[in-house]
């Protein structure tokens, strides 16, 4: 197994920043879009879900001791061959029964990789699922705001089965999801800070917005733009997009601006 720290390149006492830190720079480098190694970045995006997650990474910190008993609570192990209605009596005491001849349903789990656009969309996605009978190709729909981890039920995709989908994230290496808002950094002149100006925005969506800095806006300021975050579940509302203003300097100034700067001190 890998180690996560190591393919982060992070100490084990990481802050979360770190870590996040970490992970965008190496995202960014092995990114398959930028002509970067696939697996190394799926190793990188493996090793920030589980580092970036507090109680995955305790579990990761501090595995079980090797022999420890798995299975039911209680160290309870199932043996070929014994009847499932004296598990049931040992576990939960006599008046248990279960009918041999009703058929039970199967489930089937499988956990899909989507990018941010597909939750924000609500996308249909194609599976392949392995069962008794053969591979089954199924079509699910992503609903609108799913968020990360979340698993969800589909009863009518396999005859005689139940579907449990379990969503992870693809990185974006724009927007930073929070709950239901968006976070994206943009860099800034200092000089434009100063004096004020304007840029252009694209958002999730693909809509171009025309963002004004006022004069005298301070470095590191958030700037909110109502409804252009995700869907938010079962509504027809949005979250925000957060805008993180970086400030720069501007690695040439002209004199004349230095001069105006030093006059009114």
């Amino acid at each position: 197994m890998a180690d996560h720290y190591q393919t982060l390149g992070v100490a084990k006492n990481a802050s979360p920043d770190d870590i996040k830190k970490a992970y965008r720079k190496l995202a960014s480098q092995h990114h398959p879009d930028k002509g970067g190694d696939t697996a190394t970045f799926q190793q990188v995006e493996e090793a920030y879900r589980t580092l970036s997650d507090p109680q995955k990474k305790q579990q990761y910190d501090n595995p079980p001791p090797q022999g420890m008993p798995s299975g039911f609570p209680g160290g309870f192990h199932f043996q070929p061959g014994q009847n499932l209605n004296d598990i049931f009596n040992n576990m939960f005491g006599q008046g248990v029964h279960i009918d041999p001849r009703q058929p039970r349903k199967q489930v089937f789990r499988t956990q899909i990789n989507i990018s941010l656009e597909d939750s924000y969309l609500g996308n249909n996605h194609i599976l392949k699922i392995q069962t008794t009978t053969g591979v089954k190709v199924v079509n699910i729909e992503i609903p609108k705001g799913i968020g990360e981890g979340e698993q969800l039920r589909y009863d009518n995709v396999i005859d005689n089965a139940t579907l449990m989908v379990e969503f992870r994230f693809m990185p974006n290496l724009k927007f930073d999801r929070r709950g239901n808002d968006l976070y994206c950094n943009h860099s800034i002149s200092v000089l434009d800070l100063i004096v004020g100006t304007s840029f252009e925005f694209t958002t999730i969506s693909g809509k171009t917005l025309e963002v004004a800095i006022q004069p005298k806006t301070q470095p590191h300021m958030q700037l909110k733009i109502n409804g252009q975050g995700m869907p938010i579940t079962g509504t027809s509302l949005f979250g925000d997009q957060i805008l993180l203003l970086k400030p720069f300097i501007p690695a040439t100034i002209s004199d004349d601006i230095i001069d105006s700067i030093l006059r009114n001190k």
